[in-house]
């Protein structure tokens, strides 16, 4: 791949949106004074919100997995019946209008809980100021899955005491972004590039295993290739696979295995993906591994995304395809 390529297909500029990341975050979650969203006893974090959305909520669900505070990530338009005094809503769409998020914004009037939200203007920025919604307006980069990390740390910003994290996490996440960048960017389209890599040899239909921890990077990783590469694609969790989906790999096929590996997953886990990369080898399945950094969980899911986003990037250029436009959702939308 060339630059010459990404320019010609990329034509909306995608790629270069990505290469801003590692500031974007810095930015959103050191420079910008939010205010703060200051609420005590909370137990539970309803998170509403759907594609681009819905990944921070996935990852703030990882992020709170070993915390005492119960969290629903919410992809539709119902609360759950769990809600009380004690429940937060956070209701985040990057371009303000998604009704399902909408939808969930509404319950305010008759819920218990207490309701915030995050976009960047539209009917979620009225609803919000009409009814005394406390409200942040975030701007949108590009597109609202380019614009996850301007989101995911204005979040943890002004949520920092209620999703608890130590700044040295949030540092070591950004700086690991940066040397990240290096290896995947634009900047270096070479065989040493592990996002292209991987996406010269993803093709037809990738199926993406991964260990519960890291289940929002492979969700993401599965959104970005269906939106970016227009490509169909699966996420299954390792564990719930083998015990059934593992079983169609009986029949050959042109199916790719992608395996989400954490450097310290479980040990039960670590023994599956070694029984699991034994069948593949006995069959002679191809499959490719890709490792989360060491570090913290906040470290190791937004690294993960930054790769796999890339990638989904580059497998669209390689296959000759605008990342940017999305007119199925579009005529989905046109609809509502």
């Amino acid at each position: 791949m060339k630059i010459s390529d990404l320019q010609r297909y990329d034509s909306s500029k995608m790629h270069e949106a990505y290469e801003k990341w590692p500031e974007i975050a810095e930015e959103n979650y050191f420079s910008k004074n939010l205010q703060k969203i200051q609420l005590k006893n909370i137990d539970h974090i309803v998170f509403a919100g759907v594609g681009g959305s819905g990944t921070i909520g996935d990852v703030i669900s990882s992020i709170l997995s070993k915390n005492d505070i119960h969290v629903n990530v919410v992809k539709g338009y119902l609360l759950p019946k769990t809600v009380d005094h004690k429940t937060l809503v956070i209701t985040t769409s990057v371009s303000g209008n998604s009704t399902e998020a909408l939808t969930v914004l509404q319950n305010a009037k008759k819920s218990k809980g207490k309701f915030v939200a995050f976009s960047s203007g539209g009917k979620m920025k009225k609803y919000s100021m009409k009814n005394k919604i406390p409200y942040y307006e975030i701007p949108e980069i590009h597109s609202p899955r380019s614009s996850f990390p301007c989101y995911l740390y204005s979040i943890l910003n002004a949520l920092e005491d209620v999703i608890p994290n130590k700044k040295q996490d949030i540092k070591e996440s950004i700086s690991m972004l940066v040397k990240t960048r290096k290896k995947i960017s634009s900047t270096n389209l070479t065989d040493s590039n592990p996002a292209l890599t991987l996406a010269k040899w993803i093709s037809n239909f990738p199926a993406i295993y991964y260990p519960w921890g890291l289940h929002s990077a492979a969700i993401r990783f599965k959104n970005s290739l269906q939106e970016n590469a227009k490509m169909h694609a699966l996420a299954e969790d390792i564990i719930e696979s083998s015990h059934n989906g593992i079983v169609a790999w009986e029949k050959r096929s042109k199916i790719k295995p992608v395996l989400i590996m954490g450097n310290d997953d479980y040990i039960k886990t670590k023994e599956r993906w070694k029984v699991i990369k034994e069948f593949f080898k006995l069959n002679k399945i191809p499959y490719r591994e890709v490792h989360s950094l060491h570090g913290n969980i906040l470290t190791k899911i937004v690294n993960l995304i930054y790769l796999l986003d890339y990638t989904s990037i580059y497998s669209a250029v390689l296959s000759k395809t605008d990342p940017t436009p999305v007119k199925p959702i579009e005529f989905i939308k046109s609809r509502i």
